[in-house]
């Protein structure tokens, strides 16, 4: 079992037992960070799903990112706030950066905003990951999970 694996079975206890739901939206992850949550124990009883919006247009349009760059804080911030609100959790985890190899957004390989949506407000936080995109994919994955597990302490 990998540590992700293991770190969702921690956030589907804690879930349980503190009777919250969860919500993810992600762009570069593509679903992995759903992936992973959708196949911790009881999944079913607290996991409202995901909105995986890799276009701008879609982030723009489904999640009220503001207009501009995406790999940014505001964007990491309307995200989480939107797919907590649309698919009503009580918690909520973001991603949008830039995976590689090419920079986005005027922002180089590996720099991922995170959101986190708890006790209805959202916060952000800025990372820098190293590696190739799937290492970069990888890293954010585990970092989006920790945020959610640190979140339900």
């Amino acid at each position: 079992m990998s540590r992700c694996d293991e770190r969702a079975e921690r956030i589907s206890v804690a879930a349980r037992d503190r009777q919250l739901t969860i919500a993810t939206a992600e762009s570069l992850t593509g679903g992995r960070i759903s992936a992973v949550l959708g196949a911790a124990p009881s999944s079913s009883e607290w996991y409202r799903g995901s909105i995986v919006a890799y276009a701008s247009s879609v982030k723009h349009g489904l999640l009220q990112v503001p207009d501009g760059p995406v790999v940014s804080e505001p964007s990491a911030r309307a995200m989480v706030t939107s797919v907590a609100e649309l698919l009503g959790a009580d918690l909520a985890v973001a991603v949008t950066g830039a995976g590689g190899p090419q920079s986005q957004d005027g922002e180089p390989p590996g720099t991922v905003w995170f959101g986190v949506f708890a006790d209805g407000s959202a916060r952000t936080e800025l990372r820098h990951f190293d590696g190739d995109p799937g290492d970069v994919v990888e890293a954010t994955t585990a970092h989006a999970l920790f945020l959610l597990e640190d979140a339900l302490r």
